[in-house]
Protein backbone atom coordinates (compact mmCIF):
# COMPACT_ATOMS: atom_id res chain seq x y z
CA UNK A 1 0.00 0.00 0.00
CA UNK A 2 1.47 3.62 -0.68
CA UNK A 3 2.05 6.42 1.23
CA UNK A 4 -1.62 7.87 3.10
CA UNK A 5 -2.65 11.30 2.52
CA UNK A 6 -2.39 14.17 5.37
CA UNK A 7 -5.32 14.03 7.37
CA UNK A 8 -6.74 10.23 6.26
CA UNK A 9 -9.37 8.89 8.13
CA UNK A 10 -8.54 6.30 10.87
CA UNK A 11 -9.46 2.80 9.61
CA UNK A 12 -11.89 1.22 11.69
CA UNK A 13 -11.22 -2.74 12.99
CA UNK A 14 -10.41 -4.96 12.02
CA UNK A 15 -7.78 -5.02 8.83
CA UNK A 16 -7.35 -7.58 6.41
CA UNK A 17 -6.16 -11.00 7.57
CA UNK A 18 -3.70 -10.99 5.25
CA UNK A 19 -1.64 -7.97 6.30
CA UNK A 20 -1.76 -9.15 9.85
CA UNK A 21 -1.33 -12.83 9.73
CA UNK A 22 2.15 -13.31 7.75
CA UNK A 23 4.47 -16.00 8.06
CA UNK A 24 7.20 -13.89 10.15
CA UNK A 25 4.18 -12.80 12.38
CA UNK A 26 2.99 -16.09 12.97
CA UNK A 27 6.96 -16.96 13.80
CA UNK A 28 6.77 -14.72 16.27
CA UNK A 29 3.35 -15.10 17.60
CA UNK A 30 4.29 -18.81 18.40
CA UNK A 31 7.44 -17.75 20.11
CA UNK A 32 5.83 -14.69 22.00
CA UNK A 33 2.84 -17.49 23.25
CA UNK A 34 5.30 -20.37 24.63
CA UNK A 35 7.01 -17.55 26.56
CA UNK A 36 4.00 -16.04 28.08
CA UNK A 37 2.35 -19.57 28.75
CA UNK A 38 5.79 -20.63 30.88
CA UNK A 39 5.17 -17.05 32.77
CA UNK A 40 1.55 -17.80 33.37
CA UNK A 41 2.79 -21.24 35.12
CA UNK A 42 5.75 -20.02 36.66
CA UNK A 43 3.52 -17.41 38.11
CA UNK A 44 1.32 -19.77 39.86
CA UNK A 45 4.65 -21.05 42.22
CA UNK A 46 4.87 -17.55 44.18
CA UNK A 47 3.05 -18.76 47.63
CA UNK A 48 1.64 -15.18 47.51
CA UNK A 49 0.60 -13.78 44.89
CA UNK A 50 0.33 -9.94 45.78
CA UNK A 51 4.40 -10.09 46.65
CA UNK A 52 4.46 -10.28 42.83
CA UNK A 53 1.75 -8.40 41.51
CA UNK A 54 2.83 -5.61 43.84
CA UNK A 55 6.73 -5.60 42.91
CA UNK A 56 6.17 -5.79 39.38
CA UNK A 57 2.84 -3.23 39.25
CA UNK A 58 5.16 -0.41 40.63
CA UNK A 59 8.12 -1.69 38.50
CA UNK A 60 5.79 -1.15 35.15
CA UNK A 61 4.51 2.16 36.90
CA UNK A 62 7.53 3.52 36.70
CA UNK A 63 8.61 2.52 33.58
CA UNK A 64 5.76 3.49 31.62
CA UNK A 65 5.90 6.81 33.11
CA UNK A 66 9.87 6.92 32.24
CA UNK A 67 8.66 6.76 28.20
CA UNK A 68 6.46 10.13 29.09
CA UNK A 69 9.59 11.79 30.93
CA UNK A 70 8.31 11.44 34.02
CA UNK A 71 11.02 10.33 36.34
CA UNK A 72 11.42 9.34 39.83
CA UNK A 73 13.38 6.93 41.61
CA UNK A 74 12.04 2.86 42.96
CA UNK A 75 13.36 4.36 46.63
CA UNK A 76 11.03 6.93 46.42
CA UNK A 77 8.16 5.08 44.63
CA UNK A 78 8.30 2.38 47.49
CA UNK A 79 8.39 5.11 50.39
CA UNK A 80 5.49 7.45 48.67
CA UNK A 81 3.57 3.94 49.30
CA UNK A 82 3.85 4.59 52.65
CA UNK A 83 4.61 7.96 54.31
CA UNK A 84 2.80 11.08 54.24
CA UNK A 85 1.78 12.48 50.32
CA UNK A 86 2.78 15.88 51.20
CA UNK A 87 6.36 14.28 51.10
CA UNK A 88 6.19 12.85 47.86
CA UNK A 89 7.58 14.71 44.93
CA UNK A 90 5.05 15.12 42.02
CA UNK A 91 6.33 12.97 39.49
CA UNK A 92 6.74 10.39 41.94
CA UNK A 93 3.06 10.95 42.81
CA UNK A 94 2.08 10.22 38.71
CA UNK A 95 3.69 7.15 39.15
CA UNK A 96 1.70 6.04 42.48
CA UNK A 97 -1.31 7.29 40.41
CA UNK A 98 -0.17 4.96 37.35
CA UNK A 99 -0.24 1.74 40.03
CA UNK A 100 -3.67 2.60 41.46
CA UNK A 101 -5.07 2.69 37.80
CA UNK A 102 -3.88 -0.13 37.23
CA UNK A 103 -5.32 -2.05 40.09
CA UNK A 104 -8.90 0.18 39.14
CA UNK A 105 -8.62 -1.25 35.65
CA UNK A 106 -7.62 -5.02 36.89
CA UNK A 107 -10.81 -4.67 39.31
CA UNK A 108 -13.36 -3.89 36.59
CA UNK A 109 -11.87 -6.87 34.72
CA UNK A 110 -12.23 -9.12 37.37
CA UNK A 111 -15.70 -7.99 38.60
CA UNK A 112 -17.41 -8.00 34.76
CA UNK A 113 -15.38 -9.84 32.28
CA UNK A 114 -14.98 -7.07 30.05
CA UNK A 115 -14.51 -3.08 29.77
CA UNK A 116 -16.99 -0.05 28.60
CA UNK A 117 -15.51 3.32 27.08
CA UNK A 118 -16.39 4.41 30.16
CA UNK A 119 -14.07 2.05 32.31
CA UNK A 120 -11.59 3.73 29.99
CA UNK A 121 -12.42 7.04 30.93
CA UNK A 122 -12.19 6.00 34.60
CA UNK A 123 -8.90 4.47 34.17
CA UNK A 124 -7.50 7.59 33.08
CA UNK A 125 -8.86 9.52 35.38
CA UNK A 126 -7.39 7.91 37.90
CA UNK A 127 -3.90 8.69 36.02
CA UNK A 128 -4.09 12.18 35.81
CA UNK A 129 -6.29 13.23 38.05
CA UNK A 130 -8.36 15.27 36.10
CA UNK A 131 -12.29 15.01 34.21
CA UNK A 132 -11.44 16.50 31.15
CA UNK A 133 -12.19 13.20 28.94
CA UNK A 134 -12.87 12.84 25.88
CA UNK A 135 -10.99 15.44 23.35
CA UNK A 136 -13.66 18.28 22.47
CA UNK A 137 -11.59 21.02 20.81
CA UNK A 138 -9.80 20.43 17.81
CA UNK A 139 -6.23 21.34 17.53
CA UNK A 140 -4.27 18.33 19.04
CA UNK A 141 -1.00 16.84 17.18
CA UNK A 142 1.74 14.74 17.65
CA UNK A 143 4.79 16.58 17.11
CA UNK A 144 8.69 15.18 16.90
CA UNK A 145 10.19 16.39 20.12
CA UNK A 146 13.38 17.41 18.20
CA UNK A 147 12.36 19.10 14.99
CA UNK A 148 8.74 20.04 16.25
CA UNK A 149 7.38 18.67 12.72
CA UNK A 150 4.29 17.35 12.95
CA UNK A 151 4.14 13.62 12.90
CA UNK A 152 0.33 12.47 13.15
CA UNK A 153 -2.70 14.15 13.37
CA UNK A 154 -5.40 12.07 15.38
CA UNK A 155 -9.01 12.41 14.69
CA UNK A 156 -10.54 15.39 15.39
CA UNK A 157 -14.11 15.76 15.84
CA UNK A 158 -15.49 14.06 19.46
CA UNK A 159 -18.37 12.08 17.45
CA UNK A 160 -15.61 10.32 15.31
CA UNK A 161 -13.42 9.92 18.74
CA UNK A 162 -16.58 8.02 20.11
CA UNK A 163 -17.21 6.03 17.46
CA UNK A 164 -14.00 4.70 17.04
CA UNK A 165 -14.05 4.11 20.60
CA UNK A 166 -16.68 2.02 20.04
CA UNK A 167 -15.48 0.03 17.54
CA UNK A 168 -12.29 -0.43 19.91
CA UNK A 169 -13.88 -1.68 22.73
CA UNK A 170 -16.01 -3.79 20.53
CA UNK A 171 -13.21 -5.92 19.53
CA UNK A 172 -11.38 -5.64 22.91
CA UNK A 173 -14.21 -7.56 24.39
CA UNK A 174 -14.57 -9.93 21.92
CA UNK A 175 -13.07 -13.50 22.63
CA UNK A 176 -14.78 -15.63 20.20
CA UNK A 177 -12.02 -15.29 17.06
CA UNK A 178 -9.68 -17.32 14.93
CA UNK A 179 -6.97 -14.10 14.98
CA UNK A 180 -4.59 -15.04 17.79
CA UNK A 181 -4.91 -12.71 20.76
CA UNK A 182 -1.20 -11.59 20.49
CA UNK A 183 -1.58 -10.76 17.22
CA UNK A 184 -4.29 -8.48 18.21
CA UNK A 185 -3.07 -6.94 21.25
CA UNK A 186 -0.99 -5.21 19.02
CA UNK A 187 -3.08 -4.13 16.57
CA UNK A 188 -5.77 -2.64 19.40
CA UNK A 189 -2.54 -0.91 20.98
CA UNK A 190 -1.96 0.80 17.82
CA UNK A 191 -5.31 1.89 17.50
CA UNK A 192 -5.90 3.24 20.64
CA UNK A 193 -2.62 5.19 20.46
CA UNK A 194 -4.07 6.88 17.06
CA UNK A 195 -6.65 7.64 18.04
CA UNK A 196 -5.76 9.46 21.12
CA UNK A 197 -8.63 10.34 22.83
CA UNK A 198 -7.63 12.05 25.69
CA UNK A 199 -5.95 15.50 25.91
CA UNK A 200 -2.94 13.89 28.81
CA UNK A 201 -2.20 10.30 29.29
CA UNK A 202 -3.11 8.18 26.61
CA UNK A 203 0.25 6.28 26.23
CA UNK A 204 -0.20 5.17 29.61
CA UNK A 205 -3.44 4.07 29.56
CA UNK A 206 -3.11 2.30 26.16
CA UNK A 207 -0.22 0.69 28.66
CA UNK A 208 -2.81 -0.47 31.03
CA UNK A 209 -5.14 -1.77 28.19
CA UNK A 210 -2.80 -4.13 27.09
CA UNK A 211 -2.13 -6.09 30.51
CA UNK A 212 -5.80 -5.99 30.88
CA UNK A 213 -6.14 -7.70 27.65
CA UNK A 214 -4.23 -10.32 28.49
CA UNK A 215 -5.92 -11.28 31.51
CA UNK A 216 -9.01 -10.67 29.81
CA UNK A 217 -8.04 -13.38 27.58
CA UNK A 218 -6.75 -15.55 30.17
CA UNK A 219 -3.19 -15.31 28.82
CA UNK A 220 -1.80 -14.45 32.38
CA UNK A 221 -4.25 -14.29 35.94
CA UNK A 222 -2.99 -11.47 37.36
CA UNK A 223 -1.31 -8.32 36.24
CA UNK A 224 2.10 -9.21 36.28
CA UNK A 225 3.20 -8.74 32.31
CA UNK A 226 4.10 -4.98 31.04
CA UNK A 227 5.75 -4.24 28.35
CA UNK A 228 7.07 -0.75 29.09
CA UNK A 229 10.25 -1.41 29.91
CA UNK A 230 10.75 -3.02 26.44
CA UNK A 231 9.11 -0.22 24.97
CA UNK A 232 11.63 2.62 27.17
CA UNK A 233 14.93 0.28 25.90
CA UNK A 234 13.30 0.93 21.90
CA UNK A 235 11.58 4.14 22.35
CA UNK A 236 12.81 5.19 19.15
CA UNK A 237 11.75 2.27 17.12
CA UNK A 238 7.97 2.06 18.99
CA UNK A 239 7.50 5.33 17.60
CA UNK A 240 8.64 5.00 14.09
CA UNK A 241 6.83 1.55 13.85
CA UNK A 242 3.67 3.80 15.10
CA UNK A 243 4.19 6.39 12.35
CA UNK A 244 5.50 3.81 9.92
CA UNK A 245 1.79 1.80 9.98
CA UNK A 246 0.05 5.07 10.46
CA UNK A 247 1.34 6.55 7.23
CA UNK A 248 1.65 3.24 4.68
CA UNK A 249 -1.07 0.99 6.62
CA UNK A 250 1.65 -1.72 6.78
CA UNK A 251 1.10 -3.77 9.62
CA UNK A 252 4.04 -6.72 10.14
CA UNK A 253 6.80 -4.65 11.54
CA UNK A 254 4.72 -3.04 14.36
CA UNK A 255 2.67 -6.35 14.63
CA UNK A 256 6.23 -8.22 15.31
CA UNK A 257 7.43 -5.67 17.44
CA UNK A 258 5.09 -5.81 19.65
CA UNK A 259 5.49 -9.50 19.65
CA UNK A 260 8.97 -9.31 20.57
CA UNK A 261 7.90 -6.97 23.66
CA UNK A 262 5.60 -9.70 24.76
CA UNK A 263 8.29 -12.51 24.40
CA UNK A 264 11.45 -10.87 25.58
CA UNK A 265 9.18 -9.20 28.89
CA UNK A 266 8.22 -12.54 29.96
CA UNK A 267 11.34 -14.10 29.83
CA UNK A 268 12.75 -10.99 32.03
CA UNK A 269 9.57 -11.42 34.34
CA UNK A 270 10.20 -15.47 34.74
CA UNK A 271 13.95 -14.69 35.44
CA UNK A 272 12.99 -11.84 38.26
CA UNK A 273 10.49 -14.34 39.79
CA UNK A 274 12.89 -16.99 40.23
CA UNK A 275 15.08 -14.71 42.08
CA UNK A 276 12.20 -13.60 43.94
CA UNK A 277 11.63 -16.80 45.09
CA UNK A 278 15.13 -17.79 45.62
CA UNK A 279 15.43 -14.75 47.78
CA UNK A 280 12.35 -15.82 49.62
CA UNK A 281 13.69 -19.25 50.34
CA UNK A 282 16.41 -18.22 52.13
CA UNK A 283 15.17 -15.06 53.94
CA UNK A 284 12.52 -17.59 55.69
CA UNK A 285 15.40 -20.34 55.95
CA UNK A 286 17.60 -17.10 57.69
CA UNK A 287 14.80 -16.10 59.73
CA UNK A 288 13.97 -19.89 61.18
CA UNK A 289 17.67 -20.23 61.87
CA UNK A 290 18.74 -16.71 63.47
CA UNK A 291 15.67 -15.35 64.47
CA UNK A 292 12.75 -18.21 65.71
CA UNK A 293 11.72 -16.71 68.45
CA UNK A 294 10.09 -13.62 65.92
CA UNK A 295 9.98 -15.93 62.84
CA UNK A 296 6.28 -15.71 60.84
CA UNK A 297 5.11 -16.67 57.47
CA UNK A 298 3.06 -13.72 57.23
CA UNK A 299 5.99 -11.85 58.52
CA UNK A 300 8.74 -12.34 55.28
CA UNK A 301 5.72 -12.37 53.07
CA UNK A 302 4.59 -8.98 54.26
CA UNK A 303 8.36 -7.95 53.71
CA UNK A 304 8.21 -9.07 49.87
CA UNK A 305 5.05 -7.62 49.40
CA UNK A 306 6.36 -4.08 50.88
CA UNK A 307 9.78 -4.12 50.19
CA UNK A 308 9.44 -0.46 52.37
CA UNK A 309 7.97 -1.42 55.40
CA UNK A 310 7.07 0.06 58.91
CA UNK A 311 5.17 -0.39 62.51
CA UNK A 312 2.00 -0.16 61.57
CA UNK A 313 1.67 -2.75 58.42
CA UNK A 314 2.87 -5.18 60.65
CA UNK A 315 0.55 -4.49 63.98
CA UNK A 316 -2.41 -4.23 60.76
CA UNK A 317 -0.96 -7.58 59.05
CA UNK A 318 -0.14 -9.58 61.43
CA UNK A 319 -2.75 -8.38 64.51
CA UNK A 320 0.16 -7.85 67.60
CA UNK A 321 0.82 -4.94 69.28
CA UNK A 322 3.28 -2.05 68.23
CA UNK A 323 5.78 -3.06 70.66
CA UNK A 324 5.89 -6.70 69.32
CA UNK A 325 5.67 -5.89 65.87
CA UNK A 326 8.88 -3.19 66.51
CA UNK A 327 10.60 -5.49 68.11
CA UNK A 328 10.42 -8.19 64.97
CA UNK A 329 11.02 -5.63 63.06
CA UNK A 330 14.36 -5.05 64.98
CA UNK A 331 15.44 -7.99 65.45
CA UNK A 332 15.47 -9.02 61.54
CA UNK A 333 17.42 -5.94 60.95
CA UNK A 334 20.07 -7.41 63.23
CA UNK A 335 20.70 -10.49 61.38
CA UNK A 336 20.80 -8.74 57.98
CA UNK A 337 17.30 -9.28 56.96
CA UNK A 338 16.33 -6.00 56.80
CA UNK A 339 18.02 -1.69 57.48
CA UNK A 340 16.80 1.11 58.97
CA UNK A 341 16.38 4.30 57.41
CA UNK A 342 14.39 7.16 58.87
CA UNK A 343 12.37 9.45 57.08
CA UNK A 344 10.66 12.49 59.01
CA UNK A 345 9.51 11.00 61.84
CA UNK A 346 9.63 7.44 60.57
CA UNK A 347 11.67 4.42 60.85
CA UNK A 348 11.15 2.50 57.65
CA UNK A 349 13.00 -1.09 57.40
CA UNK A 350 14.02 -2.33 54.01
CA UNK A 351 14.27 -5.36 52.37
CA UNK A 352 16.99 -4.41 50.51
CA UNK A 353 18.10 -7.52 48.54
CA UNK A 354 14.70 -7.65 47.18
CA UNK A 355 14.83 -3.85 46.07
CA UNK A 356 18.19 -4.73 44.07
CA UNK A 357 15.86 -7.81 42.53
CA UNK A 358 13.11 -5.34 41.58
CA UNK A 359 16.04 -2.91 40.45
Amino acid sequence: MGQKAPGYTLDYLPPHRDKVETIEILRHTSRAAAALAELKGIAKTIPNQAMLINAVVLQEAKDSSEIENIITTQDELYKALIIHQSTVTSDTKEVVNYRRAIFHGYDFIKAQGFLRINDILSIQQQLVNNTAGIRSMPGTVLKNDTTGEVVYTPPQDKNEILDLLSNFITHFNQNEQDLSPLINLAILHYQFESIHPFYDGNGRTGRILNILYLILNDLIEVPILYLSSYITENKPEYYRLLNHTNRTGEWEEWIVFMLKAVEKTSLKTIAKINSIRELLDLTIEEAQQKAPKVYKKELVELLFEMPYSKIELVVNRLQVERKAASRYLRELESIGILESQRVGRETLYINRRLIEILK
